[in-house]
């Protein structure tokens, strides 16, 4: 039960601040780096659908609890926090480069180093909140 809730929380957490952070870096910049994250039009069977914005965070969020659950089971294992969650986040980062590619809509260009180094914050951001909640997780142990 312990685990699930850890799961809940740090997963929604988690995807909440990476969504809010990337959604207010494209309102002011005007990279779809938000867009990007959000996108499934490249994935069979999801993509036969115009899913709604709420939906595809949604999408997102079931992303995040999957992140946080392989998180979760090597924090058991290495009980370092911060290191395991930006260790687990930084290949996220490169996924920029193929997922803008394989876009059939308008997403964060390929190549816009402006659009990647927001994206790479937003995933440190990510980890940042991970491994503040296994910080939380190891004092309480």
């Amino acid at each position: 039960m312990a685990f699930i809730r850890s799961l809940l929380l740090a997963g929604t957490a988690g995807g909440i601040v990476l969504g809010f952070f990337l959604k207010a870096a494209e309102w002011l910049t005007g990279k779809k780096v938000y867009t990007l994250l959000l996108n499934v039009d490249f994935i069979p069977l999801l993509n036969r659908i115009v899913w709604p914005e709420w939906m595809e965070f949604f999408f997102h969020l079931l992303l995040s609890f999957s992140i946080t659950a392989v998180f979760l089971g090597l924090l058991s294992k290495t009980k370092r926090p911060f290191t395991t969650a930006f260790v687990l986040m930084l290949p996220t980062a490169f996924l920029y480069y193929p997922l803008s590619i394989l876009s059939h809509k308008s997403v964060a260009a390929p190549y816009d180093g402006q659009a990647f180094g927001w994206w790479a914050a937003g995933h440190a951001l990510y980890a940042l909140v991970l491994g503040l909640y296994g910080q939380k997780i190891k004092r309480e142990a």
